[in-house]
């Protein structure tokens, strides 16, 4: 009995051992003409075999570069596109740009961010301590309702000075008392569910 694994390894899984043989014997055939039909017979099956990748543009050129990687770049046959080299295919791929948030504050969520943005905006002023004193109260209530049952005022403030670079503080003013928020018990254990979720999904 023949395994899987005492089997050489297939170059593009995909087209199955069937085709990766065809294209083992395909290099076996000495005249180039002969060995340039049985090459283009292999594309035609291939291309049967995955109807869909018609619908891909150029999808005959990608054909032709999957029958060359499949003979490892050793199959000299004429082909209507130029023949690839395995340094083509070498190289890392574009770098994707992911959006740079900080995770550190995400229990604030972005509301508090766009709140902090404004308030940043404004002019020194009875409008701007207002819209500060409600950024820190929401922080503060997001806070209790997204990890434990209490938290220092200078928590609060001193993550309200960082996320707004030193350039929002929050003055004279002195925030409620955790039970003046009136945070239900489901609230939390909710809040905690999600902080849970996201956590496990940093982990995978």
């Amino acid at each position: 009995m023949e395994y899987n694994t005492d089997r050489t390894q297939l170059k593009i899984p995909e087209y199955g051992r069937n085709v990766q043989r065809m294209v083992d014997y395909c290099l076996t055939i000495e005249d180039k003409e002969h060995r340039s039909k049985v090459a283009q017979s292999i594309i035609d099956v291939i291309g049967n075999l995955n109807p869909a990748i018609r619908d891909a543009p150029d999808y005959a050129h990608k054909l032709w570069d999957h029958l060359f990687i499949m003979s490892d770049f050793e199959l000299d046959v004429d082909s209507p596109y130029p023949i690839p080299t395995a340094e083509s295919f070498v190289g890392l791929p574009d770098e994707v740009p992911y959006p740079q948030k900080s995770r550190r504050f995400r229990h604030y969520g972005s509301v508090v961010k766009n709140m902090i943005g404004h308030a940043l905006q404004l002019e020194e002023g009875e409008e701007k301590d207002a819209l500060v004193y409600g950024i820190a109260y929401a922080m503060k209530r997001n806070y209790l309702k997204y990890n434990k049952d209490t938290v220092s005022d200078a928590t609060i403030l001193g993550d309200l000075a960082e996320m707004s670079e030193g350039k929002l503080k929050l003055g004279e003013f002195d925030l409620p008392h955790e039970k003046a928020f009136g945070i239900t018990q489901a609230e939390r254990k909710q809040g905690q569910n999600n902080r849970k979720k996201k956590n496990k999904k940093r982990r995978y």
